[in-house]
């Protein structure tokens, strides 16, 4: 049975810990609704009511462009492991980029990555917790470094390149902002 909570509790943040991937939902008003695979060390919950994660180059850039339009997230967590245990945080978002005044403070909560574009800074409105009894064991190989490679073989310039080319729209065609 599900249970709504207002904000994060302990038991949530041990749950947080323990996983190595998250998945972030959002959906502007209109067109397609994304959902996406996230893993690194790459979020942080910063208090009972927010978290920050910091988004790499991918192939596309949903989440920026659909925030724009409407500034809805969900995270949620998925325990593979004994304890079944799904966890979502609903709230809203805003996207900062590298040119913006808080993303030093902000960067300075992860490793450096290359290849950074964008940190979500969320604000958690309610976490939700289901039983997660039908999701199968997986176990954890390791991270993948496959991204971290890419990045550093293009280079700063290069990256930005590929912003230029295939980040500044959403696959609805929605302005994403990312070299604004």
């Amino acid at each position: 049975m599900a249970k709504q909570f207002a904000a994060f509790e302990d038991d949530h943040l041990r749950i947080i810990a323990a996983q190595n991937m998250f998945f972030v939902g959002t959906a502007a008003p209109g067109g397609r609704v994304n959902i996406s695979p996230k893993g690194m060390d790459s979020l942080r919950v910063t208090g009972p009511n927010r978290v920050v994660w910091l988004n790499v180059t991918g192939s596309g850039n949903e989440t920026a462009g659909h925030l724009q339009l409407a500034p809805r997230m969900t995270v949620m967590w998925c325990s593979f492991d004994r304890r079944p245990m799904i966890l979502r945080a609903y709230g809203t978002a805003r996207a900062i980029h590298p040119r913006d005044a808080d993303w030093a403070s902000l960067y300075a909560l992860f490793e450096p990555i290359p290849g950074a574009r964008q940190i979500y800074d969320m604000t958690v409105e309610m976490v939700q917790t289901s039983c997660g009894y039908a999701v199968p064991f997986f176990e954890h190989q390791g991270p993948r470094d496959t991204l971290r490679h890419w990045a550093e073989t293009k280079g700063p310039d290069g990256v930005e390149a590929y912003w230029d080319e295939k980040n500044r729209t959403t696959l609805d065609g929605f302005a994403t902002g990312i070299l604004d």
